[in-house]
C-alpha cells in the first residue's frame, strides 16, 4: 500500500475537556507559503497554554484549526523539508527550533508544521531535537521578560517564583548568563537542582514566607499570581520591574505598585528572531541548558498533558515523534 504523502499524522483536540479529548488522526499536510518553510517535527514541547487552551477550549471561530478541531503545540524541533517562496534562510536538511506563529495554532503535535521561517533559528550542533524542543516557548518567555521588559543589568537582584518549572529552569539560568544575582522559590526538593542551574539563593515556599525574608529585589517574574503579587512587591526596590507571566495585572494592582516605584504588568511571549538567536548563542556557550522531566511519544500526549498538570515537573516535558 502506498503512503499518503498528502496528510500526516496529527493530535488534534477535538473539544474543550481533559487529557482524554486529545485524539490522533490524520489531517492535511500543510505547504509551505511565502517566506515560509516546512518542518519534518522531530520533538514538541509542552507547556502549561497547552493544557490550559485544551481544558477550556476557547477556539470558537479561529480560521487556524483543522476539521477535527485544533492541533496544540509551539515548541517545534526538526528539520527542514521545504522551503516556501522567498524564504532564503534555511535549505533543506536544515535543523531548526523555534515556536512559530504563537498564540496561533502552528500544530506542534504533528509530523509537520509550516511557518515564517523568521521565527526559526539553526538548531545548536550539541543539542538534540527533544533537548531544542523544550526551549522555545519558556526561553523566549523568560528572555523577553528579563532583557527585554526589566532590562536587566549586571548585579541587579531577581526573585523567580516557582524557578524548578519550565520557565523558571530558564529564568535562572538567563538571569544569571545576563549578571544577574538570582532567588528562586521552590520546595526543598528542588533546591539542590536549582543551585546546579546557579541560583544564588533559594527558599522554601513550604517553610518561609519570602515576603518577610528577601529584600532589596530589582525585578520579580512570577508565574503563580493569587497574593504573590503583592508580597512581592513588598521584597523590592523603588524602580523595579513585576513581571507577572500567567495573569492579568489591572490598573488597580498597577497603582499599588507605583505607589512603591515599581512597574509592573503582564507579560505575553511572541515569536522573535532576535531571542532565539541570542537563545541559541547562550546554548552553544554553555550558559543555558534546558532540563528534561519527562518524554513521552506523540501517541502518549494525554498522559505528558496529565504529567504537566500536577504542576510539579522539574524543567519541561516533552513529546517525541521522530527518534533522534
Amino acid at each position: 500500500m502506498n503512503e499518503d504523502i498528502t496528510t500526516m499524522r496529527a493530535i488534534v483536540a477535538t473539544e474543550a475537556g481533559p487529557a482524554s479529548v486529545l485524539k490522533e488522526t490524520r489531517v492535511p499536510k500543510p505547504q509551505p507559503g511565502g517566506t515560509e518553510i516546512l518542518v519534518r517535527v522531530h520533538a514538541a514541547a509542552i507547556n502549561p497554554v497547552d493544557w490550559k487552551t485544551r481544558a477550556r477550549g476557547g477556539w470558537e471561530g479561529r480560521t487556524d484549526l483543522t476539521d477535527q478541531g485544533p492541533i496544540l503545540g509551539w515548541d517545534v524541533s526538526g528539520v527542514v523539508e521545504a522551503v516556501g517562496p522567498g524564504a532564503t534562510r534555511f535549505k533543506p536538511g536544515d535543523e531548526v527550533f523555534g515556536m512559530p506563529l504563537f498564540p496561533r495554532f502552528p500544530g506542534g503535535y504533528s509530523e509537520y508544521v509550516a511557518a515564517p521561517s523568521r521565527q526559526f533559528v539553526l538548531k545548536p550542533a550539541g543539542l538534540s531535537h527533544v533537548q531544542a524542543a523544550a526551549l522555545p516557548l519558556a526561553s523566549l518567555t523568560a528572555y523577553q521578560a528579563l532583557h527585554d521588559f526589566a532590562k536587566i543589568q549586571p548585579g541587579q537582584k531577581v526573585l523567580i517564583h516557582a524557578a524548578a518549572g519550565g520557565v523558571g529552569h530558564l529564568a535562572v539560568q538567563i538571569a544569571k548568563a545576563l549578571g544577574a544575582h538570582v532567588t528562586g522559590t521552590a520546595s526543598a526538593a528542588k533546591h539542590d537542582f536549582l543551585r546546579e542551574l546557579g541560583a544564588d539563593e533559594v527558599i522554601d515556599y513550604r517553610q518561609v514566607d519570602f515576603a518577610e525574608t528577601v529584600t532589596g529585589i530589582d525585578v520579580v517574574i512570577d508565574a503563580i499570581g493569587g497574593d504573590y503579587y503583592d508580597r512581592s512587591l513588598r521584597t523590592m526596590n523603588p524602580g523595579g520591574t513585576f513581571v507577572a507571566l500567567n495573569y492579568d495585572v489591572n490598573e488597580e494592582m498597577k497603582a499599588r505598585a507605583a505607589e512603591r516605584d515599581i512597574v509592573a504588568d503582564f507579560m505575553l511571549v511572541e515569536p522573535d528572531l532576535g531571542g532565539m538567536t541570542a537563545i541559541a548563542a547562550l546554548v552553544a556557550e554553555g550558559r543555558l541548558r534546558p532540563v528534561i522531566e519527562a518524554e513521552f511519544p506523540l501517541a502518549e500526549v494525554a498522559k505528558a498533558h496529565e504529567l504537566g498538570e500536577t504542576n510539579r515537573a522539574s524543567g519541561k516535558i516533552v513529546l517525541t515523534v521522530v527518534e533522534d
